[in-house]
């Protein structure tokens, strides 16, 4: 057999957007070298501003979610309401039963 030269693949992980050399004769991952964090802020002053801007961000999520907890024993009132009065409009029927059927 002629000898095989081992050619390796470089991909990018989906995922976490890792980059992995895969020797495809071996079919084994070679290397993983994982891409650099983006740094968030640069400055102590550009952090303080981002813990702030999260901090609100959270105080509004919060407040939407009180709001939606506050108007859903109301959303569920009128649901039952709704399927109590469809409920009432059925006829009463009774059930067959496999023995009725012979």
């Amino acid at each position: 057999m002629p000898d095989e030269v081992s050619k390796t693949i470089q991909v990018t992980c989906p995922c976490c957007s890792a980059m992995l050399t895969i020797d495809p004769g071996l079919s084994a991952v070679l290397d993983h070298k994982m891409p650099p964090k983006p740094q968030i802020v640069d400055h102590l002053k550009d952090a303080v501003q981002f813990v702030k801007a999260e901090a609100t961000k959270r105080d509004e999520k919060y407040q939407q979610i009180a709001e939606a907890e506050k108007n859903r024993s109301k959303v569920l009132e009128a649901k039952f309401q709704k399927l109590f009065k469809k409920a009432k409009e059925e006829p009463i029927t009774k059930p067959l039963k496999d023995i009725d059927l012979d």
